[in-house]
């Protein structure tokens, strides 16, 4: 399941002096919504609205500038930090791990550049496990269960890192033709949004494996719900169709 590039073990990787500007060149392209990073620049608004009504529904929480203060959330996958930074900013205290440390460096100084405090840790959801202390109020999986080698004990991981009671919000692509049409060939052949071999067919995740997984974990998993496009406003939008993108609600028991 690890990734090839993960360490054998969690850690939290420095930044010297001299790695700074290099990783602040390259954090900016991740928060340059004109950047190769532009599907997700596109894709975030819907699914960061998502999430956050998700955890204030579950935790009967009111709208307001930091609802989610004193929940701890790990954003596992997290890339350059652009959902993790969203969810610190809004009071939640935030472990975001990724199993390449280009990634990890690259959100810290982007984090420190925007005075917030993230735990990001290189390595992979079964090292954080290994430690043994780490129970979260929300597990943020999105757009990485179909990069790891065994999705199965990779979500089945995730889900024992949460608390009882805990949810988690799992994203990713539709193992169906339309998805081939529109998440791969479109994507990466046609606009150019992602560079080819970003996605691999066989590897994507059907919503009711990700469903079989987590109820295997005790958990209760709610319909997926869909996020498509519009061109007309050249944004994604949630909707009734999950046959491409798609975001599920998991809550332990």
């Amino acid at each position: 399941m690890a990734q090839a590039d993960a360490p054998e073990k969690l850690s939290r990787p420095s930044v010297d002096p001299q790695e700074i500007e290099k990783f602040s060149r390259i954090a900016a392209e991740w928060w340059d919504p004109d950047s190769k990073f532009k599907p997700l620049h596109k894709f975030n608004p819907a699914r960061l609205a998502y999430i956050r009504d998700a955890i204030l529904t579950h935790y009967e929480r009111a709208p307001g500038e930091t609802p989610l203060t004193g929940l701890k959330l790990l954003d596992i996958g997290c890339g350059g930090g652009l959902i993790a930074e969203p969810m610190a900013r809004l009071g939640a205290s935030v472990t975001a791990v990724d199993a390449a440390e280009a990634n990890i460096k690259t959100a810290t100084v982007h984090a420190e550049e925007q005075g917030l405090e993230i735990d990001y840790r290189h390595g992979t959801a079964e090292q954080l496990l290994e430690e043994g202390d780490a129970q979260f109020d929300v597990v943020l999986n999105l757009e990485v269960v179909e990069h790891v080698a065994n999705p199965d004990q990779f979500l089945k991981d995730c889900a024992k890192l949460l608390k009882p009671g805990g949810i988690m919000v799992v994203g990713s692509i539709n193992r169906t033709s339309k998805a081939f049409v529109f998440a791969i060939f479109g994507a990466e052949w046609v606009m150019r949004w992602l560079p080819r071999g970003t996605h691999r067919f066989e590897k994507l995740i059907k919503p009711e494996e990700v469903r079989a997984a987590l109820s295997s974990e005790g958990m209760s998993v709610r319909e997926a719900e869909g996020v498509s496009y519009n061109p007309l406003q050249d944004a994604f939008e949630i909707t009734g169709d999950a046959s491409v993108n798609y975001l599920m609600v998991a809550v332990k028991a």
